[in-house]
C-alpha cells in the first residue's frame, strides 16, 4: 500500500513539473522577440541618419527588450566573378563595411558592437568619417580584434557572406536602408519601424514606448539610396 502511495506521489510530482515546464515554454514563446534586420552600407547618408537618429533610440527607450536586431553592412555593393567587392560610394565604403562587419564578429554582444557602429556612423553623418579609428578610444574597445579581422582577410569573407545574405532576400532589396521586420520589408516606410515592431510583438512584456503617441506612423516619404548597374559601372541615385 505504501509502495502504491509512493508511486502516486511521484507521478503527481512529475505531472506538476511537466505542466510547469510546458507553461514556461508557452510563456517563452509568447514573449519571443521581434526580428528586426537592417541592410545598409556605411557611407549612405540615409543609412547613417537612420542608425544615429532613429535606431540608436531603441537602446534607451526600452524597445530593444522586445527586438532581435541584426545589422548587415553590405547594401548595394557588387561582387565580381573573382570575388572582388565594389561599393556604391567608393573604396572607403568597402573599408568601413568590412570594419563594421569585423566589429560584429569581434564583439558578438549587440550593445557592444552597436556602440562602435553608432560611433562610426555618427562620424559619417557629420562628414568626418576619416576619423573612424577614434571610435575605439571613444567606446573603450580594443582595436586589435577588428584590425586583425580586417587585415587577415576574415573581414572580406564576412562581406562575401553578407553579400550572399543580401542577394538572397525575398523580395529582393531595392535600395538602402532596407529594414525588415518579422521577415517583411518596410520599403520607404522604414522610419515607422518602431510602430511595426510594437504591432508585431505578441508577448506580455510590452515596453511603455509601444503605448506612446510618438509611435504614430509618418506620412512623409523617407530618403533611400537606389542602386542601378549600367555595364560594369555603378550609377547612384539619391531619392528624397
Amino acid at each position: 500500500m505504501a509502495s502504491s502511495s509512493s508511486r502516486l506521489s511521484l507521478f503527481t510530482t512529475l505531472l506538476i513539473l511537466s505542466c510547469s515546464s510546458f507553461a514556461s515554454s508557452i510563456s517563452a514563446s509568447t514573449d519571443s522577440k521581434v526580428p528586426l534586420a537592417l541592410y545598409y552600407e556605411t557611407l549612405c547618408p540615409y543609412c547613417s541618419n537612420f542608425i544615429v537618429n532613429y535606431l540608436a533610440k531603441i537602446f534607451g527607450n526600452g524597445l530593444i527588450s522586445i527586438v532581435d536586431l541584426d545589422l548587415i553592412p553590405y547594401g548595394n555593393a557588387h561582387v565580381s566573378s573573382d570575388g572582388t567587392i565594389t561599393c556604391q560610394h567608393g573604396e572607403y565604403e568597402c573599408i568601413l563595411n568590412t570594419v563594421e562587419a569585423c566589429a560584429i564578429k569581434a564583439w558578438p554582444d549587440l550593445e557592444v558592437h552597436f556602440s562602435f557602429i553608432n560611433c562610426v556612423e555618427t562620424l559619417v553623418y557629420n562628414h568626418t568619417y576619416l576619423e573612424w579609428e577614434t571610435c575605439f578610444a571613444k567606446t573603450g574597445l580594443d582595436s586589435k580584434p577588428v584590425m586583425d579581422c580586417y587585415q587577415n582577410g576574415t573581414g572580406h569573407q564576412l562581406e562575401l557572406k553578407y553579400a550572399a545574405i543580401t542577394d538572397a532576400l525575398e523580395p529582393p532589396h531595392k535600395y538602402v536602408p532596407w529594414v525588415v521586420v518579422n521577415g517583411e520589408p518596410l520599403y520607404d516606410d522604414y522610419m515607422d519601424f518602431e510602430a511595426v515592431v510594437c504591432k508585431a510583438y505578441k508577448g506580455n512584456n510590452r515596453p511603455e514606448v509601444c503605448d506612446e503617441s510618438v509611435l504614430k506612423t509618418s506620412k512623409e516619404k523617407n530618403g533611400v539610396s537606389y542602386n542601378t548597374e549600367i555595364g560594369s559601372e555603378m550609377k547612384i541615385e539619391m531619392v528624397v
